[in-house]
């Protein structure tokens, strides 16, 4: 979705579903991974940073594959790495959510 279509799809609903309010999903535990492994990457803790990672988690939990494509040095492999060590940190950590598995990726580029 482009930020435009999200607006339309929010009047759609609010149309259909008068007086209903979407709640913001909470992520609790995987946020606080993923700030966890930023920090342990030496990043700094940035809101628009961690917000792309959660829509890359959010991607893939509905896409069979998926690619980043964006600028030199726009933070694509940092976002993935990110939520990589975010995701196996967490099953490490003994947390028993099937989203939660470890992590192995395989650059291809």
């Amino acid at each position: 979705f482009l930020k435009e279509d999200a607006t339309l799809f929010r009047g759609i609903l609010s149309d259909l579903f008068p007086g209903v309010v979407l709640p913001e999903h909470d992520y609790g535990i995987l946020q606080s991974a993923i700030e966890e492994a930023a920090l342990a990457k030496g990043l700094q803790v940035v809101s628009p940073q961690i917000k792309k990672v959660i829509q890359l988690y959010e991607t893939q939990l509905v896409r069979h594959g998926l690619m980043c494509v964006g600028p030199t040095g726009g933070g694509k492999t940092t976002v993935y790495e990110i939520l990589k060590d975010a995701l196996t940190n967490l099953h490490s950590n003994g947390h028993e959510h099937y989203y939660y598995q470890p992590v192995h990726t395989y650059v291809l580029n």
